[in-house]
């Protein structure tokens, strides 16, 4: 039997560890051995669960990185003694997902890696690993990580800059692992973007996140006008895990002061600090686990909204649709693999007015987009069993070719 190996930070929680988790039950059902080692925050998983370092572990890299701009080179501890558990466990495939977010030391891994023989898939959820360090740079327009090589980073994460170190170096580590590292990023332009950076010479493909079509789709949504004072409303929804400056809350806050009184913004995902500076009409709440909440939210919607700046796919607008809810989003990066015509409105970058309009020709019905139709785009082309089942297609091709 087969052994997959995951890691990511984060186990069934969050976006990529609840990607991991649906990987590893359709692993598991065609007779592989499933594991993911994760740095925080788990739910229960049908994996088994291999937890690395502590808080303690976490505060520290998190400190380095602030202040050296050395995320990805603390926890030394930690990752080796990950290193031991994968000895023991002997995996066929190790499946990379996020490594960055403080909590594994890249260097130790690939050094480590560069000495096995396990064949070794990444899966790209941002820019991070063909970057000097940065998750996305079309905000910014910087093109340096393929003309030449990241240097002076205009998103300055600590205190000393050392993009140019982490570029070296990673462009170091990959090349030894040539001929075993396959990279697959969550939608066709970051694939593209794959082909045109340090990871191009490696085998590189597209596989698009996949929903749960069985928990995204349209439910009773009754109570949510009388808890929020939605009724009669207009709403509009934003959903991330995080919400940093690259998710757009700034053009929803923008969008809030062109719209007529009778739109309402709800933008889930949002700290108590990030609640208490919303402005009038939009109605801010916390993260949330609670997925069949999350749909009632989605289908009470009239339209979910997507604003960032470098969607590297366009998870929360596919989970919309999959409840029916038509998309707006901006004409850039992957937005427009996820929203079609009959599925929603694809506006310019950063055209507040474009929004609006957007925005007003949903809500005044000028534009119909129908449940079934948008429901349809999703599970016809991100359906968790087709996307999940191509991953254990590709180890499977892979195994293979190597034996």
């Amino acid at each position: 039997m087969p052994k997959l190996l995951q890691l990511n930070v984060t186990a069934n929680w969050g976006s990529t560890g609840k990607i991991a988790e649906g990987i590893s039950v359709a692993a598991i059902n065609r007779d592989w051995q499933a594991a993911i080692a994760y740095g925080r925050m788990a739910n229960p998983s049908t994996a088994h669960m291999i937890k690395i370092g502590n808080k303690a572990d976490v505060y520290a890299h998190y400190g380095l990185s602030r202040l050296m701009d050395a995320e990805g080179w603390g926890s030394r501890g930690a990752t080796h003694s990950l290193l031991d558990k994968i000895d023991e466990y002997q995996p066929n495939i190790i499946h990379l997902h996020n490594i960055h977010d403080h909590w594994l030391n890249y260097p130790a891994l690939f050094r480590w890696l560069a000495n096995s023989n396990i064949q070794v898939i990444w899966t790209m959820h941002d820019c991070w690993p063909f970057t000097g360090g940065c998750f996305h740079f079309v905000g910014n327009g910087c093109e340096k990580w393929k003309d030449g090589g990241c240097h002076s980073c205009p998103q300055r994460r600590g205190r000393i800059d050392q993009t140019s170190r982490h570029f070296a170096l990673r462009q170091k580590l990959y090349d030894v692992l040539a001929g075993r590292l396959t990279i697959v990023s969550v939608s066709k332009w970051l694939d593209e973007m794959v082909g045109q950076s340090m990871l191009g010479s490696n085998p590189h493909m597209a596989i698009y996140n996949g929903i749960d079509t069985n928990i995204f789709r349209p439910l009773p949504t009754a109570d949510i006008d009388s808890r929020y004072g939605l009724t009669g409303k207009i709403v509009i929804t934003g959903v991330s895990n995080i919400w940093p400056e690259s998710k757009g809350l700034n053009y929803f806050i923008a969008l809030r002061r062109v719209l007529p009184d009778n739109y309402a913004i709800v933008i889930i995902g949002l700290t108590p600090k990030q609640i208490a500076a919303l402005p009038d009409g939009i109605i801010g709440i916390p993260r949330t686990q609670n997925v069949t909440e999350l749909a009632a939210f989605y289908t009470r919607s009239d339209m979910v909204m997507s604003l960032s700046t470098g969607e590297t796919f366009g998870l929360t607008i596919a989970e919309g649709m999959a409840c029916g809810t038509p998309a707006i989003g901006f004409n850039t990066t992957s937005i427009g693999e996820i929203i079609s015509r009959d599925t929603g409105i694809l506006v310019p970058y950063g055209d507040v007015a474009a929004l609006r309009d957007a925005a007003v020709a949903i809500g005044s019905c000028n534009r119909v987009f129908g449940t079934e139709v948008c429901r349809r785009r999703v599970t016809t082309l991100f359906n968790k069993d087709l996307q999940f089942n191509r991953y254990v297609d590709l180890y499977e091709n892979i195994l293979n070719q190597s034996n």
